[in-house]
């Protein structure tokens, strides 16, 4: 197998398992919850993590564990990957992703193909995914001269604590984006509500890269 096909799985597989334990987990908390939503968020926020960190830890070593288009859109940036290594990152991730919503709707007897109908909108949910975006990439780029599993734990337990301080419960990942607009479930977030999202999330991955360049370029010249 060509090295980059190994590459593009890696993102593919990682990437539809995260959102098969993404929906997967708000399908099986909002169920056993008994119509309480923040044990249903707690259920969801904890599976999310803990998958999260086995999955960097499991992949990081062959694709990086992106999972993610703009972490991808960083790693381009920073001359770490091609441009033809990102594209195909990107749309692995996105078929990845809509693979794992497919995935978790067929483990709990849903229709495969369920638009979701949750509105997901306003400026509070804007600037927090903006807000929730622009922490993920300075972890990421921050924690990762520390190792992998620094990485791994960093980027899952923020994504974790996330869930619970920004209004939007922190997508911050626009492949996820496009495939929770496909489940009309507790992680979902209707089709017409997914754009300004996405929009706020490149804004602060952007200004997490400006950010974390003005801190890092002074240690790199000591």
């Amino acid at each position: 197998m060509k090295a980059s096909a190994r590459v593009w799985i890696a993102e593919l597989i990682g990437t539809a398992l995260l959102l098969t334990a993404v929906v997967g987990s708000g399908i099986m908390g909002e169920r056993l919850a008994g119509g309480n939503t923040a044990v249903a968020l707690l259920a969801n926020s904890l599976a999310t993590g803990c998958a999260l960190y086995a999955l960097i830890m499991m992949f990081a070593g062959v694709s990086g564990a992106h999972f993610n288009p703009l972490v991808t859109l960083v790693a381009r940036f920073d001359g770490a990957i091609s441009t033809v290594t990102a594209v195909g990152h990107g749309i692995a991730q996105v078929v990845g992703a809509m693979a794992g919503v497919l995935v978790a709707h067929g483990m709990f007897g849903l229709s495969l193909w369920s638009p979701s109908t949750k509105v997901r909108t306003g400026i509070g949910q804007w600037l927090a995914e903006a807000v929730a975006t622009f922490g993920l990439i300075l972890v990421v780029r921050l924690v990762a001269p520390k190792g992998i599993s620094q990485v791994a734990a960093a980027v899952a337990l923020y994504i974790t604590g996330a869930y619970w301080f920004t209004a939007s419960t922190s997508f911050a990942n626009p492949a996820v984006t496009v495939a929770r607009a496909m489940t009309d479930s507790f992680a979902g977030i209707r089709a017409a509500d997914a754009p300004a999202f996405i929009v706020a999330q490149c804004v602060g991955a952007l200004a997490a890269y400006v950010v974390s360049r003005a801190w890092q370029e002074p240690r790199h010249r000591t």
